[in-house]
């Protein structure tokens, strides 16, 4: 069992985020306050222009608040990427297609300086993590897109840090890969009892992956509902028909038509 009654991971106190365009400003995020627990699977769900990227980017320090605060790990966003407290999965794989699987997995490693044979080691464990073990020497092109992605986390899992945000990571997969992939990532998270940030637009995978579900309203980016899931922490796909997922799901889906009638 993960240890819940500690100080949070991620804490956000009234945190805005307002962009300034040719257009005028734009508020990305309004008055968000929430806190993640260590362990947690933590879904961020809404509307395209909701602010859920931006709230992982402001994590991960790639955007700074307008306003309010936010830590990680008790640390500044800044000080937290320095120490490399996270990794981090984007939309798309972005692979290297010049390096090898095991080359672009070493990267970061590379330019943290790890000595080689640790290198070597780290890669070949995260991809016995990912189910790639055999796939070390192949190229990104000789993978599917879902391999890819899986190459993809193996690399922001290569230095180990304890949270990892993953922005969308299967959102252009088909519907059969997805559900693989959400089955894996689910036993992933079970092993390396990371800390998970997760931006998503669909429902059943927010539902099915999470154990806290973030639901975000249409721009200025505000939450509208989070929700402590229920469901056991071992989940088989069939368990999406049951009372309960259905039950969260609805509420999920009451969130979304909230926000947009606030709007």
């Amino acid at each position: 069992m993960r240890d819940t009654t500690t100080a949070p991971v991620i804490s956000a106190q009234g945190l805005n985020l307002i962009f300034q365009t040719n257009d005028g400003p734009v508020h990305a995020l309004k008055d968000v306050t929430l806190d993640i627990a260590k362990g947690e699977f933590v879904s961020f769900i809404g509307p395209s222009g909701c602010g859920k990227t931006t709230f992982l980017r402001v994590i991960a320090d790639l955007e700074q608040p307008t306003s309010g605060t936010i830590t990680v790990n008790d640390m500044s966003p800044e000080a937290a990427r320095k120490a490399r407290a996270y990794g981090y999965v984007f939309q798309a794989a972005g692979l290297y297609p010049w390096r090898t699987i095991a080359g672009n997995i070493k990267l970061p490693l590379e330019i943290m300086g790890y000595p080689r044979a640790e290198q070597e080691a780290r890669v070949a464990k995260v991809l016995d993590l990912v189910e790639l073990s055999g796939f070390a020497r192949k190229f990104p092109w000789q993978l599917s897109g879902g391999m890819q992605q899986r190459a993809s986390i193996a690399r922001a899992l290569s230095f180990d840090a304890d949270i990892l945000l993953m922005d969308e990571p299967f959102g252009a997969l088909d519907e059969i890969v997805r559900d693989r992939l959400n089955e894996q990532l689910l036993d992933l998270w079970a092993r390396t009892e990371k800390t998970i940030g997760f931006v998503t637009h669909s429902i059943p995978e927010a539902v099915y992956l999470s154990t806290k579900i973030v639901v975000m309203s249409p721009r200025p980016g505000r939450i509208t509902d989070v929700i402590d899931s229920p469901l056991p922490r071992i989940r088989p796909l069939e368990i999406r028909d049951s009372p309960e997922f259905i039950e969260i799901a609805h509420r999920v889906r009451e969130g979304l038509r909230a926000g947009h009638l606030d709007d």
